[in-house]
């Protein structure tokens, strides 16, 4: 089948131009009044010398909107985050309402084929996680979706980037956690695109780095935005406000905190290296205001995502947004109607790499195999309604009505074998068949195929993406490497 992908969505839009044009109203009126707190000295110099109003007590820099929009205006509107294969098939156009979906990050656990049990994730989890995501076709990228306990945080970013490497072509994002990691992690991606222009012209790896919400950049994520800053990688600095916690209880609220918090996490990219491949970002949320636990599968975060999306539109800037999770433990109904319901909605407005959207359960502390599967269906439904109906002279199909007449049908028509594959989605998951044949075939349910699949992925023979002469000399020059990861 064919993967539907970068298809025009923004047909949903929760927000009217008015509505817009007050948060954006409002956002310049934090920056200007309430400000940003920057908590590294190499930062604030970087703002003072553009301009802006900085405390060195109080580290707050405040800020003019003309400032403002002048300093994100330098982030270019689209950017390419690319895909290893020579005929650019995963390469993923970012901007305007392009739509793609993919895995999101980190999870701390994950749930095996078949489980409902879950433990700690380690390296090869990752690999096998890139193994699954190679294979399905509605996944468009690989964001590294766990933690590796297995590996000391010095070591967790080499470690984590080149566990997918070696086992899929599509496009690697993924949260670093140290300078020395990032310089690394760029070292390695370079070695394997063949030069460091080689690298800036397509780039296959991107980085996220978080600011702290409401309105703080702090000094180990700021030196790690400004690190992939200066090499020229592609950085997404979003943001996590919660309803109720650190945003106010209101949509409309949070959505002034992270607005405020991505625009800033974008000017300091842009100070650094001005042109900065950047991706205005947004994790907002709600909490259970029960106990203030994070919750992933409310469908107010598919509204929030929605409306960031039409920020991001607003300031022609890409957009990185959160939908498809859930707060279900197992692979279940709750799992699937919270997963495609913010899908949807998110995928709808125009969002651009919409992470989060594949194999996440239990407020994003869990990645399931066996989710990643389900989720794929998710997501090719998801973007066959992105894609709208088309209506030409070909699709309303008048010479094939006035053929047919009254009473007549379509069944035999070449019109009909001609659009039977596109026009429709095949699912590949959802049972279809009647209740004789299903029960002939097992009577399995939805989890128990989704099961079979990710066996039959990872039972087959593993695939090495990279040659061999390249695997050798990343375990020659990259320092903290575990010896199998460029295995065969």
């Amino acid at each position: 089948m064919t993967a539907r992908k970068g298809l025009e969505g923004g047909r949903y839009q929760p927000l009217t131009p008015a509505d817009i044009d007050r948060i954006h109203q409002t956002s310049m009126e934090v920056f200007a009044e309430i400000g940003v707190q920057v908590n590294f000295p190499a930062a604030l110099d970087l703002f003072a010398a553009a301009g802006a109003e900085v405390d060195r007590q109080t580290c707050i820099v405040k800020m003019p909107a003309d400032l403002v929009e002048k300093i994100i205006g330098r982030a270019p509107p689209i950017i390419h985050l690319c895909g290893r294969d020579p005929e650019g098939e995963h390469d993923c156009e970012i901007g305007g309402t392009r739509v793609y979906m993919g895995t999101g990050g980190t999870a701390l656990n994950v749930q095996e084929p078949g489980s409902d049990d879950i433990r700690r994730s380690t390296t090869r989890d990752i690999m096998d996680m890139a193994r699954m995501v190679d294979a399905l076709e509605h996944i468009h990228y690989y964001m590294l979706n766990v933690y590796p306990n297995d590996v000391t945080v010095e070591n967790v970013d080499v470690n984590r980037f080149a566990a997918a490497v070696n086992r899929t072509e599509k496009h690697i994002m993924g949260g670093v956690y140290t300078v020395e990691g990032v310089r690394n992690v760029i070292k390695m991606a370079e070695i394997i695109a063949g030069s460091p222009e080689a690298l800036r012209r397509r780039p296959f790896i991107s980085m996220v780095t978080c600011p702290i919400s409401p309105f703080k950049l702090d000094q180990a994520y700021g030196e790690l935005t400004m690190e992939a800053a200066r090499n020229n990688i592609p950085v997404v600095v979003p943001t996590e406000p919660l309803c109720g916690a650190t945003a106010p209880v209101t949509l409309a609220g949070n959505l002034v905190v992270q607005n405020v918090d991505s625009l800033a996490g974008i000017m300091l990219a842009q100070l650094t290296n001005p042109g900065t491949p950047c991706l205005y970002g947004c994790i907002s949320s709600i909490t259970d205001l029960r106990d203030l636990k994070y919750l992933a599968g409310a469908v107010e975060m598919g509204l929030m995502n929605a409306g960031a999306a039409q920020m991001a539109q607003y300031y022609r800037l890409p957009f990185y947004a959160t939908a498809g999770m859930t707060d279900s433990k197992v692979v279940d109904a709750q799992a699937g109607y919270e997963s495609s319901m913010t899908s949807l909605l998110v995928a709808l407005a125009g969002a651009n790499f919409i992470h989060d959207a594949a194999g996440f359960i239990e407020f994003c502390l869990t990645a399931s195999f066996d989710k990643l599967v389900v989720d794929n269906e998710i997501l090719g439904m998801t973007m066959r309604a992105v894609e709208g109906i088309r209506v030409d002279d070909e699709t309303l199909a008048l010479k094939e009505l006035k053929k047919a007449g009254p009473g007549g049908q379509f069944v035999t028509s070449r019109h009909t074998r001609r659009h039977m594959r596109q026009e429709h989605y095949r699912p590949q998951l959802s049972d279809r068949d009647s209740r004789e044949q299903w029960q002939k075939k097992g009577a399995k349910n939805t989890r128990q195929r989704a099961t079979e699949r990710c066996r039959e992925i990872l039972d087959a023979p593993p695939r090495s993406v990279l040659p061999e002469d390249l695997r050798r000399r990343i375990k020659a020059e990259i320092p903290g490497l575990q010896a199998f990861l460029m295995e065969d």
